[in-house]
């Protein structure tokens, strides 16, 4: 213990001396910071806010096509560093559960309805509160046990809205709060009172049932917040991954709002013998492949009756070999007819997926103004630090796809697909190679030991095989992006997306069912046994021996991509060390992140996300940061703003996240311009 209080005081005393003596960049150049990230292209073009635009926060997205817009505009570029807590309310989630606190994130967005901002909690409660004070209204507990072991954690991300038009504004449940669970039920409750829509499936909810017994309760869960179109509430579910290879389906489920009954089921795997996507799964395997879920958000267009599904990987992630074939509808944008779950259209974003590039972010549908036109688009950030963007017709490139080759020679018995979409105008957010030359290291010899662990890997950059001697995954499964998903300005045709840099190591085990039987791993390494497929699964992030990533900084970016184009405008660093190194130093080296960003109408960006305890806010134009507010924990939710009262504030779940080790809490905490 003595020896590592030592090596950390020596570590901040080489960087305060290099800062100090060389001015910074050659300090950065030795430690292989490398090259500038930063990029500033053409100045975005201004247009007048379209009418309507971000009115209010309705959904988990802002709105239904999860725009993360606000057309509010009170707090701008020349005030934002005025901003001062307004309130902050705790929940007590964590009360008599400080046990398990390593297994929750408070990852929730509220919304803003019927005179009151209300979100779920790591346990799935969920409470109203006072927009002004942050007094509580009502609270809603489903009492779901916690000793489930979740595959993703005690989590919720947001609740969804549903206001019945044919009835009375004062009838019980004329508007409805829905929520899913993490033992996968989707409750109904009265938005006024928090009571139990009774009428609702039974009692005020439905189970969703898995198609094969689970190993384990938490194998499936819920854990976004279900989407609303129509009379319609449409959710999927989050499974457990790399298990086995016959696992349960990611099934997406759609039921009538007001009694439950089921609407329609798609299942991603294509069973049906008739639907042609079957053709790109090889003879009988996708009557045994499972998962392909939508565990993220779903995106709904009421104009045109399409819910936009964002899916995810067959089962298991990192061996192919008995689903040959694209394995199509898996890892793809899906547009469904909301009244009946016909398919309208797919675009795959990976081939026969053996990576885990699932689908994390939420189909962001929005309108980008080219040529003095309006056009209407799909939007869709990926974990491998790609943006591609669909026409929201037809599903075809609204900015261009190409086909590339990607590595081949994966392991015996698996077939690679020998190309992968990649978008043209867009170059990756974060980087896909590296040197092991330009390794990250604190010190001389963290820097070596890095490059060591870089150069015994396969690194061919993306899309790089899984091999039984370990494989390089740049960005890894953290992403790039992630659930966070992007947000739109619609003034400027800007996406504005957040994505970490991190390399993680992969390796096959032939025949090994237990973790015994793969060898010697690093203890911190994560090992599936993959059953029914001819080799087990380890991976682990790539760390210095002081448990800094080896992968070069900055580990965190916000950028900007102009939609009409497909230029990057800007990029810069997103989070420093100050919660990560010891003494608190406060490196702007950019931080893995999750959570996302949102845009108002006053130019101002705001995001959390980062692993240092702040929300922030950027210029929307430039990426230069404005201000930033202290958080009494880890802020990896997105956060949203609304007006009250002639009041604008901005809201955020502090509550940190468990696996990623920021710090845990239950505050939501409201930030405003002195009255």
């Amino acid at each position: 213990m003595l020896f590592n209080i030592l090596r950390y005081i020596l570590i901040v005393f080489i960087v305060f001396v290099a800062v100090s003596v060389f001015g910074g960049s050659l300090f950065w150049r030795m430690i292989g910071v490398g090259d500038n990230l930063e990029i500033n292209g053409a100045a975005p073009i201004v247009r007048e806010t379209p009418p309507g635009a971000g009115q209010g926060w309705s959904h988990y997205g802002g709105d239904a096509g999860g725009k993360r817009f606000s057309s509010a505009d009170a707090i701008t570029a020349e005030n934002v560093n005025e901003l001062e807590i307004a309130w902050s309310f705790q929940t007590g989630a964590l009360k008599n559960r400080e046990e398990m606190a390593f297994r929750t994130s408070f990852q929730a967005t509220p919304i803003m309805v019927e005179d009151a901002l209300i979100f779920c909690t790591q346990f799935n409660e969920v409470i109203a509160i006072d927009p002004g004070t942050g007094e509580k209204k009502w609270g809603y507990d489903p009492n779901v046990e916690t000793d489930r072991r979740p595959a993703n954690g005690y989590t919720c991300r947001g609740v969804s809205y549903w206001r019945d038009a044919s009835a009375p504004a004062d009838a019980n449940c004329a508007a409805r709060i829905f929520t899913g669970t993490v033992d996968a039920r989707l409750i109904a409750l009265d938005a006024r009172t928090g009571e139990r829509c009774s009428d609702f499936g039974i009692d005020g909810e439905v189970m969703i049932e898995p198609t094969l017994a689970l190993r384990w309760p938490g194998e499936f869960q819920i854990t976004s917040a279900p989407t609303l179109i129509g009379d319609v509430v449409v959710t999927g579910t989050a499974i457990g991954d790399n298990l086995r290879t016959e696992a349960p389906l990611g099934v997406v489920h759609a039921y009538d709002v007001r009694t439950g009954a089921p609407k329609w089921k798609f299942n991603p795997v294509p069973r049906d013998i008739a639907d042609p996507a079957r053709a790109s799964w090889q003879g009988d395997s996708a009557d045994i492949a499972g998962h392909a879920n939508v565990w993220s958000t779903i995106s709904a267009d009421v104009e045109r009756s399409l819910v936009f599904l964002p899916t995810s990987s067959p089962s298991p992630d990192y061996y192919g070999g008995n689903r040959a074939g694209d394995n199509k509808y898996a890892n793809s944008v899906v547009a469904l007819d909301s009244e009946t779950g016909v398919v309208e259209w797919s675009f795959q974003i990976v081939h026969h997926d053996v990576w885990d590039y699932d689908l994390p972010a939420q189909p962001g549908l929005y309108q980008v103004w080219r040529d003095g036109k309006a056009h209407d688009v799909v939007a869709q950030t990926t974990k491998q630090g790609l943006v591609f963007v669909l026409d929201r017709d037809t599903g075809k490139p609204f900015l261009p796809i190409e086909e590339r080759w990607v590595p081949q020679n994966g392991v015996d018995g698996e077939v690679l697909s020998p190309t992968q979409p990649f978008p043209v105008a867009t170059p990756p957010i974060v980087p896909d190679t590296i040197d092991s030359g330009k390794a990250f290291g604190i010190t001389i010899w963290d820097k070596m030991a890095c490059a060591r662990k870089f150069r015994v890997l396969r690194g061919d950059g993306l899309y790089t095989p899984p091999t039984t001697e370990g494989s390089l995954s740049l960005p890894g499964t953290l992403g790039g992006s992630n659930w966070g998903s992007g947000a739109f300005d619609p003034q400027r045709n800007l996406f504005i997306i957040n994505m970490s840099n991190m390399g993680q190591a992969f390796r096959l085990h032939p025949g090994a069912p237990d973790r015994a039987a793969a060898g010697p791993l690093d203890h911190d390494a994560e090992f599936a046994p993959m059953e029914g497929a001819p080799f087990a699964m380890s991976r682990r992030f790539i760390l210095s021996p002081v448990g800094l990533p080896c992968t070069p900084p900055p580990w965190g970016v916000l950028a900007a991509v102009d939609l009409a184009t497909g230029e990057i405008v800007w990029r810069k660093p997103l989070g420093t060390t100050r919660d990560l190194a010891p003494g608190g130093l406060a490196l702007p080296l950019g931080t893995p992140n999750t959570g996302g960003p949102i845009i108002t109408a006053g130019g101002i960006i705001f995001i959390g996300a980062a692993m240092d305890n702040f929300l922030r806010a950027f210029n929307v134009s430039n990426g230069e940061e404005l201000w930033k507010g202290r958080l009494p924990a880890g802020g990896q939710a997105t956060p949203m703003t609304y007006e009250w009262k002639g009041r604008q504030y901005v809201v955020i779940a502090a509550g940190g996240h468990g696996r990623a080790g920021t710090q845990i809490g239950d505050h939501v905490v409201a930030f405003a311009l002195p009255e």
